[in-house]
């Protein structure tokens, strides 16, 4: 139970590497507040929650909306008195060539991921302060190798990055550790990849050197337990790659 008595708030959480990761909290010992944007895929997960035994709360909002968010750490703290784990892992985008990313493209990223993530690890701050909290983003290659067709993508991935990398200094004195995962993960985007372009699929698959697709919760949830716990307490500004030796980073 590494995550005994922690109180953790994960975006995305509904579907995914996010409810990977709330299941893997849960058998942990967190209680858990997390964040999506579909209703009944957010109950569904609750109710997966609650089944084992977590003290679970379902929140759904759109990590579009920046004057949200605030409220949303106010409702976690209203309702467990702290948080100890901040978890940003909801990112929405498309993907298109560059001279196709329109603004509206642009801003969606950014809004979802780099905006999201900034404002809730600001609106968290004084509660981590108090906790010695921990706090993990996410990133992606798409941003360290350069993907073809995902430039916004990979622009907030890195950026997100940088701004982790900020407050890992700046926040290291308060004890709180910030860490970033990059993942391939069985997502739901991954599965429907599978299921209509299966070469495709078995192409991404033959370039993991471990030669399949990481579990949501076994690998990417595990791992995310690592950052949460006090396993990874000197560890901070990190990057840890959870996608089976696809990026080795030197």
């Amino acid at each position: 139970m590494k995550l005994k008595d922690k109180v953790a708030f994960v975006t995305g959480g509904s579907s995914g590497i996010g409810r990977g990761i709330c299941l893997a909290f849960a058998k942990e010992g967190a209680s858990i507040v997390f964040v999506g944007l579909n209703e009944e895929k957010g109950k569904r997960t609750e109710n997966e929650l609650l089944a084992i035994g977590c003290d679970a709360l379902f929140l759904q909002a759109d990590v579009n909306n920046r004057e949200l968010l605030p409220s949303l750490i106010d409702k976690t703290v209203e309702r467990f008195g702290k948080i100890d784990i901040l978890v940003n892992n909801a990112q929405s985008s498309k993907n298109v060539p560059l001279e196709e990313t329109t603004d509206d493209v642009m801003d969606l990223a950014l809004n979802t991921g780099l905006w999201s993530t900034f404002i809730l690890m600001r609106s968290a701050l004084p509660h981590l302060k108090a906790t010695k909290g921990k706090v993990i983003n996410f990133v992606s290659a798409a941003g360290m190798i350069g993907l073809s067709k995902q430039a916004s993508y990979a622009a907030t991935k890195e950026a997100i990055r940088g701004l982790s990398r900020v407050a890992a200094t700046e926040w290291g004195r308060y004890g709180i550790n910030v860490n970033l995962l990059s993942p391939i993960a069985n997502s739901p985007g991954v599965e429907r990849l599978q299921e209509e372009h299966p070469n495709a699929y078995n192409k991404m698959v033959s370039l993991v050197p471990l030669k399949r697709i990481g579990d949501c919760e076994h690998d990417i949830g595990r791992a995310a337990v690592f950052l949460a716990s006090s396993d990874s307490e000197y560890i901070t500004g990190q990057t840890l790659m959870v996608d089976g030796g696809t990026v080795m980073v030197r």
